[in-house]
């Protein structure tokens, strides 16, 4: 279960500079990061992080369609971690 824990934190961590990052760049009027990127990185267990940094940052927070996609890349990011979860509780 360590491993999980330092993944999540890791992952967490990439996630908010990603999006700050992000925010950063769309201020400077440059190439941003895709939002498929943000998606997935909030998907693969960054979703805590993700949602702290649209509030941090006040990134992503008027766009209705990102709102709608971020929820649902955090059901999956709930479901992956609930299926680790069950996974590493049988071994």
């Amino acid at each position: 279960m360590p491993y999980v824990l330092r993944y999540l934190v890791l992952i967490n961590l990439v996630t908010l500079i990603a999006y700050g990052v992000d925010k950063s760049l769309a201020r400077a009027r440059k190439r941003r990061i895709s939002e498929f990127s943000l998606l997935f990185l909030a998907a693969i267990g960054g979703a805590p992080a993700a949602w702290l940094a649209c509030q941090l940052f006040r990134h992503k927070t008027i766009k209705a369609s990102f709102r709608f996609q971020l929820v649902v890349a955090t059901v999956v990011c709930a479901t992956l971690l609930f299926v680790t979860w069950k996974v590493l509780e049988e071994t």
